[in-house]
């Protein structure tokens, strides 16, 4: 009588297509990331307002400045020390979004005035955007229930 052995075969499981589709995943959402957060400056401390209301729709195209008391400015992660230095990352940002059709008239910039930030410099800083013919303006406040 004789035997025959079978030879045991391993199965290996494919993993390309698994670790292929995990960094899709990663990379879709890298981009669809909110970076929102990253316009905020931690050291704004925002006026309080019972009047204050959240804006209802998000403007398409918007410039987020963080204007500090001293009155430096944090904008896209870069701080510049006086407000007559931002003019050229403004014209920089408006031809930026010329490029993509928008007219600098219709980007809404977004000042996040720290609270004891005499309103003069907010008045600079405004003067300062409006010499790249930025015209819609909101000041960031912060509810008071």
């Amino acid at each position: 009588m004789q035997f025959h052995r079978k030879k045991k075969e391993i199965m290996e499981a494919d993993l390309t297509p698994m670790i292929d589709m995990t960094f899709q995943l990663i990379a879709f959402f890298m981009i669809i990331i909110n970076f929102s957060e990253v316009d905020r400056a931690e050291e704004i401390m925002l006026p309080t307002s019972r009047l204050a209301k959240p804006p209802e729709v998000l403007p398409d195209y918007r410039i987020i400045l963080n204007l500090n008391d001293d009155g430096s400015v944090v904008f896209d992660g870069q701080r510049i020390e006086q407000i007559e230095f931002i003019g050229s990352m403004l014209r920089r940002e408006v031809s930026a979004a010329q490029r993509v059709r928008v007219k600098p008239g219709d980007i809404a910039v977004i000042i996040r005035a720290h609270q004891e930030t005499p309103t003069g410099l907010v008045q600079r800083l405004m003067a300062k955007c409006q010499e790249q013919e930025l015209e819609s303006f909101s000041l960031r406040v912060k509810e008071e229930r």
